[in-house]
């Protein structure tokens, strides 16, 4: 029996704001267990607590950012649940009147293909701390600094029909809020977590199979293998004649395997309650429209820009638009080396692999956008070769020297393109090789006779000591041998 994939995300996104949603304790990352925790994320008796605007602000920009109604009136609820890392035994969160209501998000895919993504509602609620296991010699440590950090908790429609189309949701995603600058979108550090559910049906069913929910994947490639690894997982079992128990689950991505953490609970287990501290929070359309005014150039707007702006293709337009620091890190390129195209290309190649290799993100990068900038200048006026543009390349990154035409001279890698110099080479490398140029001349096949030219190339090079210009070489050498 074939079946049909159904997948919804629940997404939580860590607001960049400078406090908690309401308390003023620091949200920043990093600081010793405990120390960023006050009465209030404490719950201590007597606390009240006091909403965080920005949180607000924020959310409503993310709102307006995925096309969705805007909640003019929102309510906080109590989640309750017992865990050791939830302070007050409670969640504030919100329920029956979210900030965010329904909107969508297009994704393209890899097909060609645009698909919109519903996003059901997000709301406003705020961060667990963290229960830490390790070096605790078989108990437990909780850190609650993380306690009451703002988070907007995304809910898409199950749309998603296939591990692509959640992963390419959750990078644009990814791109919205960072471009927004609502949030920093380390999920090395939380700062965006996704929950995936998972559902099988008979193809072509119009009733939705029992799903589970597997919880905190914390990057884009944990999320697509915990996809494929839950969908054969279930087919396996409705094949085998079984049912599949709605529960929530947890995947181990470095051993690619899943388990059980509990059965799925319903709302009312949580025993949901409009929280008595907090009266219910009206926006009005100036809120509204100050937010909007603080809206800035969205992935969409930028990738259509930079194909009318500097020429690119849809790919590679694609590729630099959705990352707002990769962006800006591009233009500054294009701005500097005067040749768009030519900076694409050094940045999705020896720059971006170099990254992958280090496991740093752009603003980690040692080179700077202008830095790449002058490399390509020097590319494309034929100062250096391509070979010597990488050694330059590897200075830069490693802090050898921070001005690019300071290492060409250093390094003595200024090509050769005297044309006088570059010919006198030519013959006097064609002079010791007789029997290929008489090999070449004899050839009346395009193809073969230009497959040749590289077998002179070799030799020319080596009499270059590397720095002759091949563009000029290859001319010189159709020129003298009658191609």
């Amino acid at each position: 029996m074939q079946w049909d994939i159904v997948i919804g995300l629940e997404i939580h996104v860590q607001l960049a704001t400078r406090t908690k949603i309401f308390s003023g304790s620091s949200t920043a990352y990093g600081a010793e267990p405990n120390t960023q925790a006050n009465a209030v994320d404490l719950a201590m008796p007597g606390t009240l607590p006091v909403p965080n605007e920005n949180a607000f602000r924020y959310a409503v920009m993310f709102g307006l950012a995925v096309n969705a109604e805007i909640g003019r009136r929102s309510m906080f609820e109590r989640k309750n649940y017992f865990y050791p890392d939830l302070p007050k035994g409670y969640q504030t969160t919100q329920l029956e009147q979210p900030i965010v209501g329904p909107g969508y998000v297009d994704v393209d895919l890899a097909n060609g293909e645009t698909k919109r993504i519903r996003i059901h509602h997000a709301h406003l609620e705020e961060d667990a701390g963290k229960s830490l296991h390790e070096d605790y010699h078989g108990m437990s440590g909780i850190d609650l600094n993380r306690a009451g950090t703002p988070l907007i908790e995304v809910v898409t429609e199950p749309d998603m029909n296939s591990a692509e189309e959640a992963v390419a949701f959750a990078r644009k995603l990814h791109s919205l809020v960072t471009s927004l600058g609502i949030c920093d979108g380390d999920m090395s550090q939380g700062s965006m977590r996704f929950d995936v559910n998972i559902s099988l049906k008979p193809k072509g069913s119009d009733q939705l199979g029992t799903r589970t929910e597997t919880k905190n994947l914390n990057s884009f490639r944990f999320m697509e293998q915990a996809i494929a690894h839950e969908v054969e997982r279930q087919m396996d079992i409705l094949e085998d004649g079984g049912r599949i128990v709605q529960e929530t689950r947890l995947y181990n991505g470095d051993r690619d395997e899943s388990r059980s953490m509990r059965t799925k609970e319903e709302a009312n287990d949580y025993r949901y309650f409009p929280c008595p501290d907090l009266l219910p929070v009206v926006i009005d359309d100036d809120f509204i429209e100050d937010a909007r005014s603080r809206l800035p150039e969205l992935p969409d707007a930028r990738k259509a820009r930079f194909k009318e702006q500097y020429g690119l293709n849809d790919y590679d337009a694609g590729l630099l638009s959705g990352d707002a620091k990769l962006a800006a890190f591009f233009e500054e390129a294009a701005e500097h080396g005067k040749d768009a195209k030519l900076a694409a290309n050094w940045i999705q190649g020896e720059f971006s692999a170099r990254l992958k290799a280090e496991e740093k993100s752009v603003a980690e990068s040692p080179i700077t956008g202008a830095q790449l900038g002058d490399l390509v200048v020097r590319i494309a006026d034929n100062t250096v070769s391509s070979a010597g543009a990488k050694k330059v390349f590897e200075a830069l990154w490693t802090g050898e020297n921070d001005n690019v035409d300071a290492i060409i001279d250093a390094k003595g890698l200024k090509q050769v393109s005297d044309t006088g110099a570059l010919e006198a080479m030519v013959d006097e490398v064609l002079a010791g090789m007789p029997d290929q140029v008489a090999q070449y001349q004899n050839e009346e096949d395009p193809k073969k006779r230009k497959k040749m030219l590289g077998g002179f190339m070799g030799p020319l090079m080596k009499a270059s000591k590397g720095q002759g210009n091949p563009k000029l070489f290859n001319e010189i050498l159709v020129k003298k041998l009658g191609g």
